[in-house]
């Protein structure tokens, strides 16, 4: 890390400058500092936990995590899947080139797949769960979790927010547009396009009969 960032704890390891330096070539800004500051929120919210870095978890993985959980929002990283999965492969495959360990790179694969399912996210190793926990936190604080005096206003300095929230809706709802499949019904991406469109979901008793089908509603007398 440079002295951009002044005395913020990021990891100063050799692969999380390589890493810095990948997001950030590939990355629209304002994505990257959301990224950046999704670590040091949810670093901060496993101190919450009673977590410390490198003694409760991996210190390094969760700033990957963190790092790399919206890369699927890149051009590089925008495939035929939804964002989430688009860019647990390319971290994947990023990681796999620096030599990280297997056992290693599943980890930060499941920290960006599962960054959209905070249900599921927040039950697993801290690696995992901080990351969904400090993206969520980076775009609207939960109001229980009151940062340090002083705290948001270091991290913004060094980390300018540049419209993150809407930055983030607006490639999200781009790539959708673009290639449909990405945003399917009831996802989060499918969400915010039909927000965009003010197109109407199809319901489940739409769907289930479309073909192939096996045809479960010929004939059925609802229950209730």
């Amino acid at each position: 890390m440079d002295s951009t960032y002044g005395d913020l704890p990021f990891p100063r390891t050799d692969l999380a400058f390589k890493a810095v330096r990948y997001v950030k070539g590939i990355e629209d800004p304002a994505i990257f500092n959301h990224s950046m500051r999704s670590y040091l929120y949810g670093r901060f919210l496993g101190e919450q936990q009673g977590l410390q870095p490198d003694r409760d978890y991996d210190d390094e993985l969760l700033f990957l995590g963190c790092l790399l959980h919206d890369s699927g929002l890149s051009v590089e990283g925008n495939g035929d899947q939804g964002f989430d999965i688009d860019g647990a492969d390319l971290a994947a495959r990023f990681l796999t080139d620096q030599g990280l360990s297997p056992e290693k790179i599943d980890v930060v694969w499941d920290a960006v797949a599962l960054h959209l399912h905070y249900e599921i996210a927040t039950r697993k190793r801290p690696e995992i769960a901080l990351v969904t926990l400090g993206a969520g936190y980076d775009l609207g604080p939960d109001g229980t979790h009151v940062l340090p005096d002083g705290f948001a206003d270091r991290v913004h300095a060094a980390l300018p927010r540049l419209h993150g929230a809407a930055v983030l809706y607006d490639v999200i709802v781009g790539q959708a547009l673009d290639k449909p499949h990405k945003a399917p019904p009831f996802s989060i991406p499918g969400e915010l396009v039909r927000q965009k469109t003010k197109e109407e979901w199809p319901t489940w008793e739409q769907l289930m009969p479309q073909p192939p089908s096996w045809n479960d509603y010929d004939g059925y007398q609802p229950r209730t």
